[in-house]
């Protein structure tokens, strides 16, 4: 028996149910998962919301996890029943007891890091690896602005932009949480993205702006983000916490600065084997150090995925958060 949380429609958090569904066998090119943790990110509401569309409906949620192969499909190399694996891929689904997934993208895990490590770093460490690595490639003495610095994603930009040399300002939405941030690695934080932030930062910059932003926020924080980029920066959207961001007329880059502007996701830089073992190669690597700490402040029961919802919506967690079959 294998139970999976999923929606018919979309909606607010009441719309996930708990229902049984028996994984199959895996077909050609796949595997049966026994997942054992299961990752817990905004995406997963911005599906459930309608805001990114789904491939059907009924369908599951999550886009990541660690488990165990249980079962292999024909054509199926690198890979063993009794393997530990870990992924951050489409299809959505992931909030399921046992699951069946494409192999290639499934990534084995080092013997030293645990299950529940790995379910709640894939996602957001390989997005942290994009946006560091190759959306904008950060340089020693670079500055960095990281919204939402005390989020899954903000601490693990924090303790990586700082590894390699940037000077990193983080924002956040209480003074408990601007700790959280310090001790990650921001070397400046900022309490509140109201009004005024961009006026902050000038001065921590002594007026000259950052070279990138990193704006997981979206509506709320917008323009003030590219007030805070010197001529030549990078403004990097890459989430819709607080709604999506209106049209914007391309003549606000140039007038502010020649600025840079994209819109990034982590599936298009993972989409070649090749760079998906690089992402969690590297990602292996800055955790097993010591660069990057995942701390995990929140476990729910896969049952309770509903109440993990409403407390990410309500901004009541920080760091990373996973789901428990």
């Amino acid at each position: 028996m294998s139970f999976v949380m999923q929606i018919q429609k979309t909606g607010g958090p009441e719309v996930l149910e708990w229902v049984r569904s028996p994984p199959g066998e895996p077909g050609p090119g796949e595997v049966r998962l026994r997942q054992t943790a299961i990752g817990l990110n905004f995406i997963d509401i911005y599906f459930r919301r309608g805001l990114y569309p789904l491939p059907k409906l009924p369908c599951g949620l999550g886009m990541e996890a660690a488990g165990v192969v249980e079962a292999l499909g024909e054509n199926v190399t690198g890979l063993q029943v009794g393997d530990r694996v870990a992924y951050a891929a489409p299809p959505p689904g992931a909030y399921a007891q046992r699951r069946v997934m494409p192999a290639d993208r499934l990534v084995r895990l080092p013997e030293d890091i645990p299950d529940d490590t790995a379910a709640a770093m894939m996602l957001r460490g390989m997005t942290v690896h994009y946006l560091l690595r190759r959306t904008w490639p950060v340089a020693a003495g670079q500055h960095v602005l990281v919204h939402a610095a005390a989020g899954g994603v903000g601490i693990m930009l924090c303790q990586w932009a700082r590894h390699l040399g940037a000077e990193v300002i983080g924002i956040v939405g209480s003074p408990e949480k601007a700790n959280l941030a310090m001790e990650h690695g921001a070397n400046h934080v900022i309490v509140g993205a109201g009004e005024g932030f961009a006026d902050r930062v000038r001065e921590i910059t002594d007026g000259r702006g950052v070279d990138v932003v990193y704006d997981s926020v979206g509506r709320d924080t917008f323009m003030g983000s590219l007030d805070c980029l010197r001529p030549l920066g990078m403004m990097v959207s890459f989430g819709n916490a607080s709604g999506p961001v209106p049209p914007v007329d391309p003549a606000v880059l140039a007038g502010k600065g020649s600025l840079f502007f994209t819109r990034p996701s982590l599936f298009h830089y993972i989409a070649a084997r090749e760079d998906l073992e690089w992402a969690a190669s590297e990602l292996f690597e800055m955790v097993r150090t010591g660069v990057v700490a995942v701390p995990i402040h929140q476990r729910y029961p896969l049952r309770e995925t509903a109440r993990a919802h409403e407390d990410m919506e309500a901004r009541r967690t920080t760091g990373s958060s996973i789901l428990l079959p």
